[in-house]
């Protein structure tokens, strides 16, 4: 009888299965519950200042060249070194059809180099451009043939073509006639002269350029200086002067104003002669031109080798609105 008793109780145990362990579920989520335990207060993430896009500053790029020579590979040397800056416009300092100025010779000369840069264009090297890009003075081997009538007829610039003035961007530009055949004279009290007196003050850009062929002053041995183009041009209102007819390049400073001779485009280089008073820089062993990168804060001046070699550099910049 125990022993059946004691089976019973090991049948009954066995039929109740394995034991199970509740999981009460807590009414509250981990999370919630991790918030609701004591921590230090967070600091707060400062904000950042955005900080504002720089404003573009403008620039103005230009190649000044002159005293170009005739066709041929010197002039090819130059053209190329010209285009590689890819600038904005061209000025020259004259004499840009040797030898004479002839009808015959003055595509050649210019138009097959530089028609990318004229308009209008009707030439025979390309189909020029959309809008003029070359603004020429005139030289004395310009004036040779019937008083520079090719010149006059084959480019088209403002005013009388002779002497102009034009704007690019905030710059202010005035080419003058340096030559005697001009007719309005070319002293500083003649009808030329009093045009520039009166115009200059009158231009609203951040900078005042004048140039034309022969230089006020020079250590050329070939010309040298020009009196009767020793114009008061600071004192009327001008930054900078180029000049050319000398087949050098020079930098002088006279009466703080930086004038430039530009005169080794492609015709045959001149010796140096004395050193004038004020020059700077002075070279002639190889062709080249002027790089004139400018903003209206300042200008910089480089002149290359058709090698490419930089030569000399220098800097104008305003200081309380005067250069």
């Amino acid at each position: 009888m125990k022993r059946s008793l004691i089976c019973l109780v090991l049948m009954l145990t066995a039929c109740q299965g394995p034991a199970v362990t509740a999981v009460i579920p807590s009414s509250t989520p981990l999370s919630a519950t991790a918030a609701l335990l004591p921590s230090e207060t967070p600091e707060p993430t400062p904000a950042e200042t955005p900080v504002p896009s720089p404003t573009a500053v403008p620039v103005v790029r230009f190649a000044v060249i002159g005293d170009l020579g005739e066709a041929g590979p010197a002039m090819e040397l130059v053209a190329a070194l010209v285009d590689s800056w890819a600038v904005d416009f061209i000025i020259t300092t004259g004499d840009n059809n040797p030898p004479i100025g002839s009808p015959q010779t003055i595509d050649a000369n210019i138009g097959q180099y530089f028609h990318n840069y004229i308009h209008p264009y009707s030439g025979e090297y390309g189909r020029g451009a959309e809008t003029n890009r070359f603004f020429p003075a005139l030289g004395n081997h310009d004036w040779i043939w019937l008083e520079a009538q090719p010149y006059l007829d084959y480019f088209e610039l403002p005013g009388n073509e002779r002497y102009y003035n034009f704007s690019w961007e905030f710059i202010d530009f005035f080419a003058l006639n340096s030559d005697w055949a001009e007719p309005d004279g070319i002293v500083a009290d003649s009808v030329q002269g009093q045009w520039l007196q009166a115009t200059l003050p009158e231009a609203g850009g951040s900078w005042q350029v004048v140039y034309f062929h022969h230089p006020p002053y020079s250590s050329g041995d070939y010309h040298g200086p020009t009196a009767h183009m020793q114009w008061p041009f600071r004192e009327w209102g001008a930054d900078v002067v180029f000049s050319g007819h000398d087949h050098i390049y020079e930098r002088l400073v006279v009466d703080d104003l930086t004038y430039f001779i530009v005169g080794l485009g492609g015709g045959s280089r001149y010796l140096l002669g004395e050193t004038y008073p004020g020059s700077q820089f002075r070279y002639r062993d190889m062709f080249g031109a002027l790089l004139v990168e400018a903003t209206p804060e300042k200008m910089v001046f480089r002149f290359y080798t058709v090698q490419g070699n930089l030569v000399d550099e220098s800097v104008i910049e305003r200081q309380n609105g005067n250069p």
